[in-house]
């Protein structure tokens, strides 16, 4: 039995992609932002507009989707409780609080309180999802942050499930937004450096070009060098893209070598401002579930299966010798 990919591993992973080893999946964790844009009020009636806009979401896209990301506030449990997750469809489940401890440009990361891997193993979710804000260049707070990484790593191979890391970079203090615009791509594959040297399982990486200025080649290429930079099979995250952007996004990192996506806001941003309830049910389940399934098919059309990232096949994830049990 391989020890860094266990049979537990390979089970969420299995659950959290399709068929053909694509993971094709919806990130609907979102708290303190969504809450911004979502709640009149604060107190409970915030607590149910989010548990039920969650379950609305969940409801029209996770049918679609390899897999749903929620969070333990609002949605994981609420999503199981009330069967709105379909059976086959995996289920990521966030372990860190929701955006950051110090300044916004030093940012930590911390677990959520209360909460962790071992409870999220136990809730049955195939997998665990931590966001961690890093710049690779930040010395000790990089340090820092990659512990916290490198701990809830080793937490999910203890309990044998897989775990999936979202590093998102911010400006530092002393950089404006164009020095920062202009380093992102080397920041973006030197953080798939780093992080896929760790135990993680899978990479949820930012798109590593400008899809406004850049030409179709140089997006290619930055993909290119972020697929040798990780270790890991990776996927593409939105981070709040238009959609049209996004699906050229996944168009050309699965071509460079990416196992697929997962996105949020760009499938169903515009939800949130919609003045019914009837109007949001049905953009959600017309307009959003629709982009879903395109870019799905995007991504499997042209995407690399997750189990040959890591040289495998899928008839022989692990040798599986005589008295695995007992050693297990």
């Amino acid at each position: 039995m391989n020890e860094s990919l266990g049979i537990g591993k390979i089970r969420g992973l299995q659950q959290i992609a399709g068929s053909g080893g694509i993971f094709t999946m919806a990130a609907l964790d979102h708290r303190g932002s969504l809450e911004r844009g979502l709640c009149r009020v604060d107190g409970p009636e915030c607590y149910a507009e989010m548990v039920e806009f969650k379950m609305e979401l969940c409801r029209a896209l996770a049918p679609f989707a390899s897999a749903v990301l929620l969070d333990p506030i609002y949605g994981a449990a609420q999503a199981i409780s009330s069967s709105v997750l379909p059976k086959g469809t995996g289920l990521l489940v966030s372990v860190e609080a929701t955006g950051y401890e110090g300044q916004s440009t030093a940012r930590v990361t911390r677990i959520l309180e209360g909460w962790g891997v071992e409870k999220i193993k136990r809730m049955g979710a195939s997998a665990v999802k931590m966001l961690v804000y890093f710049r690779p260049d930040t010395g000790r707070l990089a340090a820092t942050q990659l512990s916290t990484v490198e701990k809830t790593a080793i937490e999910c191979r203890n309990f044998d499930i897989p775990f999936l890391v979202e590093p998102v970079a911010y400006p530092l203090e002393s950089e404006t937004a164009a020095d920062f615009h202009s380093r992102k791509t080397e920041l973006v594959i030197e953080t798939a450096r780093v992080m896929t040297a760790l135990p993680i399982d899978v990479l949820k990486a930012e798109f590593p070009a400008d899809t406004a200025s850049g030409s179709d080649d140089a997006m290619l290429e930055a993909c290119r060098r972020l697929d040798e930079a990780s270790a890991k099979p990776w996927v593409i995250l939105s981070a709040g893209a238009e959609f049209e952007v996004f699906r050229k996004e996944v168009e050309i990192a699965c071509k460079a070598g990416a196992s697929g996506f997962l996105a949020g806001r760009a499938l169903w941003q515009e939800a949130v401002a919609k003045e019914t309830d009837d109007k949001r049910i049905k953009f959600l389940n017309t307009v959003a579930a629709g982009r879903l399934k395109e870019i799905s098919l995007i991504a499997e059309n042209s995407g690399r299966p997750w189990y040959r990232r890591l040289g495998l096949e899928l008839g022989f994830l692990a040798a599986v010798d005589e008295g695995w049990h007992e050693r297990y």
